[in-house]
């Protein structure tokens, strides 16, 4: 069933995230989309500055890319799957799958929600 997700504007904390990720409960996401195309910036816990930019299908699931320094200096990158859950309250939660592009190239599974 197709549904309609914009996630401009949004704004996303992780709750849940493999040991091998950098992203934590201080880490803050702000998300922009204009049509298939989504942006973020974030930051906070192990990062200093990150990005991703991906493409939003008709179901609201994502595709992207990102990229970090993290608070090691060390630039790290990465691919990501996130599909979206409408919880009771209408915020959003996505179930992501990533993996390091970069470093070690392990994946890992994370869970971030709107704030």
């Amino acid at each position: 069933m197709k549904q309609t997700i914009n996630y401009d504007r949004k704004i996303f904390r992780p709750s849940m995230n493999s040991e091998n990720g950098e992203t934590s409960d201080e880490t803050t996401f702000h998300y922009k989309q204009d049509g298939s195309i989504l942006t973020a910036t974030y930051s906070g816990g192990k990062i200093k500055i990150g990005h991703l930019i991906g493409l939003v299908d008709d179901f609201g699931n994502i595709d992207l890319r990102y990229h970090q320094i993290n608070i090691k200096n060390e630039l790290m990158t990465g691919i990501c799957k996130s599909r979206p859950e409408v919880l009771t309250n209408g915020k959003l939660r996505l179930h992501e799958t990533w993996q390091w592009t970069s470093g070690d190239n392990s994946k890992g599974t994370s869970i971030i929600e709107e704030i």
